[in-house]
């Protein structure tokens, strides 16, 4: 319930940008809301996904009530600094403001360390899953963790950046601190959609588990790009052609293995057809 909440916020928040307008980029922008909402209640449904995969354990229904709730206030402080007109991160200006910022960090902070509980779960404890699905589901929850790892450096990277009168957005001349925590954040969603769709389209359990191996390795290359990037101090996609291969790499293998899923959809689709102008369904 937690999680659609958070998606229609984000979703609402489009809308006031759709006829409020303004930047996209900058601290304070519509765009927080509108991301920030869509992201963190794909992320809560994903959450409450895998431990429904999970045995039940003591304390489950608290912990899992509390994750929620830690990512509705989360978001609804963000959105309730952009209502005010005034930036959600890195946001000292005032008593108040310093802590709601403070009050973010600790809540996703907490998240993630319940985040970091589920992935070992899911490695020790025999889950609802076939293999394609579970190796899905693990490496989701790994980048998951990893990600938001990430982000807790970006925000004490930002601090350290702002004690020294310095960018908090940026690492050395032009790396962007949110670009790694963002790039895979969301391979819990796309990894176990694409095991699912493998399977409804009649692919094999070795295609499908072959296929979710290719789309983590793309996700973990992707990843990989991102880091050096920004460690390296540059841009997105201002990148060596060395490195710029990692990137290729990885877009290869997230996309072909969607490619090959369309194709196993539009086979069925037509041999549904097909079966269908005989007379037969099955």
């Amino acid at each position: 319930m937690v999680g659609v909440l958070l998606i229609v916020s984000g979703l609402a928040h489009l809308v006031v940008w759709g006829i409020c307008g303004g930047a996209w980029e900058g601290p304070v922008t519509w765009r927080k809301p509108i991301l920030f909402g869509i992201s963190t209640g794909l992320t809560s449904l994903s959450l409450g996904w895998g431990w429904s995969a999970l045995p039940r354990r003591r304390w489950d229904d608290e912990l899992s009530a509390f994750t929620a709730w830690s990512l509705l206030v989360e978001v609804a402080l963000i959105d309730l600094q952009c209502w005010r007109g005034v930036a959600s991160h890195f946001n000292r200006a005032t008593p108040f403001d310093s802590i709601l910022y403070d009050a973010m960090g600790v809540l996703i902070l907490l998240v993630t360390l319940v985040a970091v509980d589920l992935t070992i779960r899911l490695f020790r404890t025999p889950a609802d899953m076939g293999p394609d699905m579970l190796a899905a589901a693990r490496a989701g929850f790994v980048l998951l963790v990893v990600s938001c790892g990430l982000g807790i450096w970006g925000s004490i990277h930002g601090d350290l950046q702002v004690a020294r009168g310095l960018s908090p957005e940026l690492v050395g001349a032009a790396g962007v601190p949110k670009f790694p925590h963002g790039a895979v954040i969301h391979a819990l969603q796309w990894l176990p959609m694409l095991a699912w769709c493998a399977r409804r389209g009649g692919l094999s359990p070795s295609w499908r588990q072959l296929l979710v191996l290719a789309a983590i390795a793309g996700s973990v290359l992707v990843l990989t790009y991102a880091i050096l990037q920004t460690l390296a101090g540059r841009g997105r996609f201002d990148a060596p052609p060395l490195i710029a291969a990692l990137l290729v790499a990885g877009g290869l293998l997230l996309i072909v293995p969607w490619g090959v899923v369309a194709a196993a959809w539009c086979g069925g689709l037509a041999r549904l057809r097909y079966r269908s102008g005989r007379g037969s369904w099955r």
